[in-house]
Order: structure tokens, then C-alpha cells, then sequence
């Protein structure tokens, strides 16, 4: 039996252990923290995509010198 079996029965099993062991008011406040935790993450991938946009759009701007430009060949 692979950790893929455990199945709806099994996991309620799980919580209740759990309930038991640790009480109510430790397994809320540790879900508290693991959603702030979570919180945090999606704001640090939201922050690293705004950079990673930021310096491509850096690299994308035309750094061709004023001299040797379209315009001066017309």
C-alpha cells in the first residue's frame, strides 16, 4: 500500500489523530501560519515575476546610438 492509497476514511483518520494530539487551538493557530506562509510565497512569486518583467522590458529598449538610427538615412 503506497502513500497514493490513503484515501477519504484514511485522511479523516489523520485529522483526528492529529486533533487529539495537539488540540484545537494548536492545529488552528498552525493553519494560521501556514496561510500567512503561503500568503507570503504567492506575494514573493508575484514580486520576482514584476522584476523578471521589468528587466526584460529593460533589455528590450532600443539602445541604438543617434547617429547610425533610420531617421538619418532618409
Amino acid at each position: 500500500m503506497g502513500i497514493g492509497n490513503i484515501g477519504v476514511p484514511g485522511l479523516i483518520l489523520i485529522a483526528v489523530v492529529v486533533l487529539v494530539l495537539f488540540g484545537r487551538g494548536k492545529v488552528s493557530s498552525l493553519m494560521g501560519e501556514v496561510g500567512k506562509g503561503i500568503t507570503a510565497f504567492k506575494k514573493g512569486v508575484a514580486e520576482g515575476k514584476e522584476e523578471l518583467e521589468d528587466k526584460s522590458s529593460e533589455a528590450a529598449r532600443d539602445v541604438t546610438p543617434e547617429e547610425s538610427s533610420d531617421k538619418d538615412k532618409v
